[in-house]
């Protein structure tokens, strides 16, 4: 049964705030897959990509987020969750899968530390191009997408609240 909710979307995307937000509201837990990779790898999502490459860290995500086994919370995936089929068939399976929709232009105003945010990229791509890529994968997962131009976290939280089925179990 899904009684999570899942936010999927790109580094800036508000993904953690508004996760926490959302949290209170609907009065559940909250988990942020990027925080457990650092906790259980003891190293930051930067210290395993220079230490290894960008698919050593998604492989770590996919295997973070099918080892949960949660009910009632919010999780916050990293942004690279989605290139993952069997990551995102396991969350579709236990939550209700949501896009936050930020334009590249606002993303890209929010990501200053692009080079040491951690973000799983291939070395010679640039952030334009990640994004584009990663457009057509959260397309693919998401049961809802909630547009956020021009909104504040408050207001992306509120825009999934009425968004979500009468009938989802959270």
């Amino acid at each position: 049964m899904k009684t999570n909710l899942t936010l999927i979307g790109m580094p800036g995307a508000g993904k953690s705030t508004v996760g926490i937000i959302l949290a209170k509201n609907l009065s559940l837990d909250f988990v942020d897959t990027d925080v457990l990779i650092q906790v259980n790898q003891q190293k930051s999502l930067q210290q395993i990509i220079d230490e290894s490459d960008h698919l050593s860290l998604r492989a770590i995500e996919e295997a973070e987020i099918c080892k949960l086994d949660v009910s009632r919370h919010v999780i916050a995936t990293g942004g690279s969750a989605a290139y993952s089929h069997r990551a995102m068939t396991h969350l579709r399976r236990i939550s209700l899968v949501v896009f936050l929709e930020v334009p590249f232009a606002e993303i890209e105003c929010r990501i200053r530390n692009f080079a040491t945010r951690g973000i799983a990229k291939a070395k010679d791509q640039t952030f334009r191009d990640l994004f584009d890529e990663r457009q057509a994968l959260y397309r693919q997962y998401a049961e809802l997408t909630i547009p956020c131009d021009g909104l504040d976290q408050e207001a992306v939280a509120l825009a999934i609240l009425r968004s979500i089925p009468p009938d989802w179990p959270g």
